[in-house]
């Protein structure tokens, strides 16, 4: 074939074919547009469960970011409680040996004033019970 000029046509062009389109072609185009309508439907709900997502990501990081310091906070409690039980313990211990002393001592006063003690406030109220007779007049006593 050689050159042709500008606005010259052979008749080699003119046989031209045309197209022919079948059933299966049109039902391959038909599945093609439904598929496209699926995957823009699809898409819609999915874009959105990316932003639910990206939120549940922004939400945990706010809370991670509160609770870093709550935490700390906690464990600066939990350190100043343990000092502060124990001095507290410190306080129970001697107050426990405070009261082993107060019970000795009272142990030791009964012991040694009590006994005694005990024989004067008798002796005592036996004197005033007697004194207290003299000057009442003696009853008769009644017999069941």
């Amino acid at each position: 074939m050689g050159k042709v000029p500008w606005g010259k046509h052979t008749n080699e062009h003119k046989e031209m074919r045309r197209p022919s389109v079948s059933g299966s072609d049109i039902a391959g185009l038909i599945a093609a547009g439904v598929f496209a309508v699926l995957v823009a439907l699809l898409a819609v709900p999915i874009f959105k469960l990316g932003r639910v997502f990206d939120e549940i990501r922004v939400s945990i990081k706010q809370i991670a970011d509160g609770t870093t310091p709550l935490i700390d906070e906690v464990t600066t409690t939990v350190a100043t409680t343990n000092t502060q039980l124990t001095k507290v313990d410190g306080i129970s211990n001697n107050i426990s040996d405070a009261t082993a002393n107060i019970s000795a001592l009272s142990s030791l006063f009964a012991a040694t004033l009590g006994s005694p003690l005990i024989k004067v406030a008798a002796f005592s109220y036996g004197v005033r019970q007697a004194f207290a007779g003299r000057n009442k007049p003696v009853r008769a006593k009644r017999s069941r």
